[in-house]
């Protein structure tokens, strides 16, 4: 597999296949680290940006590093991710032409910050969180607004 590093109009680097990859295609492993959940948590408490992978739901957390990190958030991408053998994969989910930027959906499930998704695709939901996730998120606030409304009558 051909892969470049280059700057991305979504977010900083993008990771670019020079090739043409087909549908099905297991394009690259995200590797890295292996943490717990806690020690996910502790270590990058502070930062806004990681390159962290939950596997299993998120009982383990891959620390990645190398060119897989730079596979960017899509709304609607042309990759998706997949846990097989213990390992968690890149996959073309169509086919993709050279030069196309490498992209799948974070479906991030886990935090209350922002998590403005820029990738300006025509059904971007305007998060890297899941769909399930803000949902859950809009019950929560919405649920602290009429307690915090009802306290101050």
């Amino acid at each position: 597999m051909t892969l470049i590093l280059r700057q991305s109009r979504i977010h900083s680097h993008g990771c670019y296949t020079m090739r043409p990859i087909r549908k099905g295609t297991l394009i690259i492993e995200y590797v890295g680290e292996y943490l717990t959940y806690e020690q996910a948590d502790d270590l990058y408490d502070d930062f806004p940006n990681t390159y962290l992978f939950g596997l299993d739901g998120g009982k383990k957390i891959i620390d990645g590093y190398g060119v897989a990190c730079f596979v960017n958030h899509s709304c609607q991408p042309n990759c998706e991710t997949d846990q097989i053998r213990g390992k968690m994969w890149i996959i073309a989910l169509r086919d993709i032409e050279a030069g196309e930027e490498l992209t799948y959906d974070y479906n991030l499930y886990d935090g209350e910050d922002d998590a403005p998704c820029l990738c300006c695709a025509e059904r971007c939901r305007g998060s890297l969180y899941s769909a399930s996730h803000l949902r859950k998120l809009a019950r929560k606030r919405a649920k602290a607004a009429a307690a915090g409304a009802s306290a101050t009558s």
